[in-house]
């Protein structure tokens, strides 16, 4: 026997795959805080995704691929009348929840929005539901849906606590992906092996690029890609569930694996045991549909607005912005913008707006706001400088913050105070301050699609924690339709 062969015995699993699935089938969650947590995660979410129909961009992608599709008991998209197979389905909630950049974020080595994957937890319990109910068992309860959201928000998180997939070049999405797959297998009754076999097969899979989201080629993919890693999750699931072997070693095969080829021979790590962390601690986005990086930033213009109105713009000579260096990497750039998603990934221009109309709101990225030309003079005056402290502190476990801080110089040689916001209303410090701004939030969203009656039925469900967790799903989502 020559040594120009390949061994073909199959390995074990990966520890990885191992890992998650044994969080996904035997671990129960029983922190309250994490239960109300999610509650909140849930209104929240849903309501971003309500607000994104309010813009055509957004609703041109959504209902079926090929028109007048019929899918009897399909997946209904809140907010609409689309009835649609479960992956579209996954895809078009996981598209609107994501495209005006307002919901759940979660900031460490990696960050990303593990609301994102509500999309596919959502579609995948309409469609198991109503499948359960014409065959006369039981559908699924909201309490399965918070349950899936504690899990997914866990895997997503921890995953990225030490694994900086941005620093190789690859999409967050990646993680919603993986959470995703391993939260509707068990939606969908896979047994453990099943999981890990799923699970192996988002690994394999083809991974997003960050491409999207960064100088010079940001655009509006970054707003549905989230919307596409979910709806291939449930896919991918839908195929094990067929019976589609796994591929044990996907992450350590050497050469082929995930690690060898798309982490740069990197070990992929879990730094902790899984069980509710990251949905107690889940950052919310409250004030603004900013990018994560720059909600302490905008929130510090606002506060900056009526004295630099008072002096006069034109009277700026210079705007330092302080901040970390996440945020430099991701969102601070020069040069002409050129559309919505764009404009939402770049510090100066969201720290522009604030300072100009003292406010932010999800209609300041389009054309007619942006062609302003004193926002383009607003951008051409900053400076932008990293605090090592702010930095070591976003990566901190007991603080994590996401701090930023302006200072305004003038012509005539005054100075405004140097303005500083650590934590983001949305953070878990500021949490009692923020859940009634959640909630007015939440209100506000749901207006814009739904009738007083139809807004108290549905508050009246998401505001009683019993009573929602004891609603089936099949209700909750008819709740949700267009009217």
């Amino acid at each position: 026997m020559t040594g120009n062969v390949d061994s073909n015995v199959r390995p074990n699993p990966d520890q990885v795959l191992l890992k998650i699935a044994d969080y996904v089938h035997d671990t129960n969650i029983e922190n309250k805080e994490a239960f109300a947590t999610a509650r909140y995660c849930l209104m929240d979410t849903l309501g971003c995704g309500l607000l994104a129909l309010t813009f055509e961009d957004c609703k041109s992608l959504l209902g079926p691929y090929v028109e007048n599709t019929n899918v009897p008991n399909g997946v209904r998209v809140p907010g609409t009348k689309h009835i649609l197979d479960p992956v579209k389905g996954a895809w078009d909630i996981g598209a609107i929840i994501r495209w005006l950049d307002f919901n759940d974020t979660w900031l460490a080595a990696e960050w990303g929005h593990p609301s994102d994957n509500l999309g596919g937890i959502l579609s995948a319990a309409d469609y198991i539901s109503q499948k359960n109910i014409i065959s006369g068992e039981p559908g699924l309860k909201m309490y399965d849906v918070l349950v899936s959201m504690i899990k997914a928000h866990e895997i997503q998180g921890v995953l990225a606590l030490e694994n900086s997939f941005n620093r190789v070049g690859l999409d967050h999405v990646i993680l919603v992906k993986i959470a995703s797959t391993a939260v509707i297998s068990h939606l969908f009754g896979l047994s453990k092996e099943e999981t890990i076999n799923a699970l192996s097969q988002a690994f394999v899979d083809g991974q997003s690029l960050r491409t999207y989201r960064h100088a010079p080629n940001a655009g509006p993919r970054k707003s549905w890609a989230a919307g596409d890693a979910t709806s291939r999750a449930l896919q991918l699931v839908l195929l094990t569930k067929k019976g589609q072997m796994g591929y044990p070693s996907a992450l350590t095969a050497k050469t082929w694996g995930f690690q060898d080829v798309l982490f740069k021979g990197q070990e992929l790590s879990i730094p902790q045991d899984f069980n509710s962390y990251v949905m107690e601690n889940i950052l919310f986005k409250i004030s603004y549909p900013a990018e994560f990086h720059a909600q302490t930033a905008v929130e510090a213009a606002v506060i900056l607005h009526n004295e630099v109105k008072k002096k006069g713009f034109d009277n700026i000579e210079k705007i330092v912005i302080t901040t970390h260096e996440s945020a430099i990497r991701i969102i601070s750039k020069v040069g002409e913008l050129n559309n919505p998603a764009d404009r939402d990934h770049c510090l100066q221009y969201m720290v522009a707006i604030g300072l100009y109309k003292g406010n932010l709101v999800a209609e300041d990225y389009e054309d007619d706001v942006a062609s302003d030309p004193l926002i383009d003079f607003l951008r051409s005056k900053m400076v932008i400088e990293e605090d090592p402290r702010y930095s070591k502190e976003y990566l901190e476990a007991d603080k994590r913050s996401i701090a930023n801080a302006i200072q305004i110089t003038f012509t005539d040689g005054s100075v405004t105070e140097k303005v500083e916001v650590e934590y983001p209303i949305g953070h878990k410090r500021r949490r009692e301050e923020g859940i009634p701004v959640l909630l007015e939030k939440f209100s506000a969203n749901l207006s814009s699609q739904f009738s007083n009656s139809r807004i108290e039925k549905i508050k009246g469900l998401c505001l009683d924690q019993s009573i929602l967790e004891e609603t089936e799903v099949s209700e909750f989502m008819s709740l949700l339709a267009a009217e």
